[in-house]
């Protein structure tokens, strides 16, 4: 039995997972926003949900930003978490875990990918990419069975692949990135802008969320479409780039645009094929998730068994 944790912005999850991928138990609690209370927090929930259990034999974080793996220290996360860059996950949780446990930790979707590869959509495969769709873009690269981390722990921010050289600025510092098109802010403030147009549209919160216009569109509102149109032809252009640099088995997109369900990939797997079929001369197929737990805990329960 392992230990999985998933720190987000504003829950840390943690789960107790047997090896064949089945959660025993599972915890969360508010992530705080200052250290004491992150440590507190994190800490009191580990302690709550290994009581009772036999000794977990190793841990895995997955938390945001870049990671060394080889030390579980946080080298950068902007953000409300940025108390933690300089800080090693495993001394924080050390004083919970039984002596000499074993802790890994990586980046948030490298972690998702763990899982994937262990009990998901890649666990048949060598190769393969994955992109997680959520208020922003993140991604993993697994070559020959290996998640890619590249020589600095940046390798698959996926992103903040350059989309368009001149469009608008990222929080990355570059231009163009494809979450600056595709994610769940950039069809937010592209619904937001529709609104307060006074467009003709059956969105009528002037904060609507990715969901909505999604709806909206799924329901035929032409100018939702449009939004919805727009914003999956730049990530079919990202994805077609990539699988001709990778030339991957399958891809795998997870996060909360993917309850969007057939309406995303529909459009996706039409756009790529169609882009990528005289070159690849296959049509390489894009896939959810299969993870029965997208919450990051199972990844990063994965990650850990590899201790």
């Amino acid at each position: 039995m392992v230990l999985g944790i998933d720190i987000g912005g504003t829950r840390v999850k943690a789960a107790l997972v047997s090896e064949d991928g089945r959660t025993i138990s599972s915890a969360q609690a508010p992530t705080g926003t200052q250290p004491a209370s992150f440590v507190a927090n994190l800490n009191n929930m580990l302690r709550g949900l290994q009581d009772g259990h036999p000794p977990v034999t190793a841990a895995g974080i997955g938390c945001k930003g870049i990671i060394d793996v080889s030390s579980t220290k946080v080298l950068t996360l902007p953000g409300s978490l940025h108390h933690l860059e300089g800080q090693q996950l495993s001394t924080i949780i050390g004083p919970v875990l039984p002596p000499r446990c074993p802790v890994i930790a990586d980046n948030d979707a490298r972690i998702a990918m763990a899982g994937e590869r262990q009990w998901g959509a890649a666990r048949d495969c060598q190769d393969a990419i994955m992109l997680t769709l959520g208020t922003g873009v993140g991604g993993a690269v697994m070559v020959n069975g290996q998640i890619l981390r590249g020589t600095g722990g940046i390798a698959g921010h996926i992103g903040h692949l350059t989309v368009d050289p001149d469009g608008p600025k990222c929080i990355c510092g570059n231009r163009g990135c494809l979450e600056t098109f595709f994610s769940a802010l950039a069809i937010e403030s592209e619904g937001a802008t529709v609104v307060h147009r006074g467009l003709p549209t059956q969105l009528t919160n002037a904060n609507p969320t990715c969901q909505d216009v999604f709806t909206a569109a799924r329901n035929g509102d032409a100018v939702c479409l449009r939004i919805i149109q727009r914003a999956t032809n730049y990530l079919s252009g990202a994805i077609a780039g990539l699988l001709f640099v990778l030339d991957p088995e399958r891809v795998i997109l997870t996060g909360q645009i993917t309850e969007a369900g057939d309406m995303l990939f529909d459009m996706v797997r039409t756009d790529v094929h169609q882009r990528t079929l005289p070159l690849l001369r296959r049509a390489v197929p894009i896939v959810k998730s299969q993870l029965s737990d997208p919450s990051g805990t199972l990844g990063a329960a994965a990650l850990a068994l590899t201790l």
